[in-house]
Parts: structure tokens; sequence; C-alpha cells
């Protein structure tokens, strides 16, 4: 079975279509427990999302802040494998119709076996990796075996990245490109800031593939700023935040569902 790289990229230009950037949202696998983050993906799938990037927990996430981290190890806590991961994304799939990214570390990947890996994913719908710690010079075998079962590799750049840098980069990646807005950790801010902007500008003079950003936007505000000039809006750790201060799982999905609503409404506003 294939991969959805395909609705991928489909699904960011009909948004383009409609004059608005992609709302994509983030949430770990396993977090409060593999069928309540099940549940979760789909309740923002519901709540108005494109796209949803299911973290695979990891014990050293160099990209991840503390509300992100917390999560991850209440999943790990929980005993949270890469098959659940799998599933995650099936389930998600099936039920949204949407398509369904894993944001991971390598090391994962290099241990559970690059094939394995990339056919499990195929097979269950998945749409492509997230790999902000894999350097795109090492990066030729796993692009060979995503790009045979169908997937997309997402790279991540950031505002130190080079224009040279940028160019290497986004010749090697596919589905679209992740700009981090800021240098530092996921967390929600207080505000975007101009180097996003500008980060999108350079990337947009190397490539023809989509550009979203990702950390720091928290709200629908924040939102619309950043839809203002890019093609996707990245959201974690607010989906994360609401999900941890939240009094049960009922009140967690409700929460999420709505954010996704308010941010859904934010990247139409832009």
């Amino acid at each position: 079975m294939s991969g959805n790289i395909q609705l991928l990229s489909d699904t960011l230009a009909a948004a383009k279509a409609e004059n608005r950037a992609a709302l994509i949202a983030y949430l770990p696998a396993g977090f409060p427990t593999v069928d309540g983050g099940i549940e979760a993906v789909k309740a923002v799938f519901d709540g108005g999302a494109d796209v949803v990037e299911v973290g695979l927990p990891h014990s050293d996430p160099v990209l991840d802040g503390p509300v992100i981290q917390t999560a991850d190890d209440i999943a790990l806590r929980g005993g949270v494998k890469i098959a659940d991961v799998m599933r995650t994304v099936r389930e998600a799939y099936e039920a949204s119709g949407k398509p369904v990214l894993v944001m991971t570390y390598w090391n994962p990947i290099d241990r559970y076996g690059i094939e394995r890996f990339t056919a499990e994913l195929a097979e269950a719908g998945g749409a492509g990796c997230i790999l902000p710690d894999l350097p795109v010079q090492e990066s030729a075998l796993w692009r060979e075996h995503a790009e045979k079962h169908g997937l997309a590799t997402v790279f991540v750049v950031a505002p130190s990245s080079r224009d040279e840098r940028l160019a290497k980069i986004t010749a090697a990646g596919s589905g679209f490109v992740y700009a981090a807005s800021l240098m530092g950790v996921t967390g929600t801010r207080a505000s975007v800031g101009l180097e996003a902007r500008n980060l999108v500008g350079r990337t947009r003079a190397t490539t023809g593939l989509p550009v979203c950003v990702g950390l720091g936007v928290s709200n629908a505000e924040q939102a619309a700023e950043v839809a203002g000039f890019a093609d996707g809006v990245i959201v974690g750790s607010a989906f994360v935040k609401r999900m941890l201060d939240a009094e049960d799982e009922v009140a967690a999905l409700a929460a999420v569902r709505a954010l996704a609503g308010e941010l859904a409404e934010g990247v139409r506003k832009r």
C-alpha cells in the first residue's frame, strides 16, 4: 500500500485555492492514553484542522518545550510503542480521510528499521514524516524508502539557516517545509515575530513547496497573523496544554475541538 503524500499535497493546495493557510495540529500519540490520544486527534480534525502531526514520544525531545515534554513523559510511562503510533495514524486517517503525519526524532526510526517503519506507516495510511533532527546530508536512505512508499519527508528550517543551506534542505524535502518561527523549543508565546516572516520569504525563494510555520502559535489572532505570510500554521503546545489543564478526558476532547475551531477561523481571517 502506498502512503498519502498526494493527499497531503492536495490538502495544502485546496487551502491555497480557498485563499487561506492550512491549519496543521500536533498531538503526541499515547497521551493521555493510546485510546485517548486517538480520540484527541479525531476531535482536532472535527474542530477544523486540515492536517495532524502525530508525535512519537521520545525520552530526549530536543525540539520540544516543557508542555510537550510533560505529555511525552505521560505517554512513555503509559508504555506507548511505535505500534501505538501506527494505530493512531490509521484510526485518525480512517475516521477523517485527512492527512496524518508522524513527527519523530531519528533514533526511534533507526532502531526500528527504516524499511519496516516506512512500510508500516504507508500501510496505516500515513502521509509522511517530519524529522527535526535528521541532517539532510545523512537522509538519502530514509528518502529512498519514503519515496518508495509514497511518504513525504518534511525537514525543519530555522532562522539561523543560511540561504545556501535552505536550498539544500528544501531540494531534499517533500510535502512541505516546516519553518521554525524562532530559535528555541516548542511552546506558546506572546508573539510570533518578524523572524518567521523573513524565514518564509527566504525559504520560498528556494522551493515551490508550501512553507508552514510552527513554534509559538497559540490563539486565533496569532494564527491569522502567520496565515498572512505562510502556507500553513502549525500548532502543538496550545493543544497539549488544553488537554493537560482539562479536568477529565471528556473536557480535554471538548477543549481541543474548540481550539481547533478557533484556529480554523483564524487562518481564514488573515
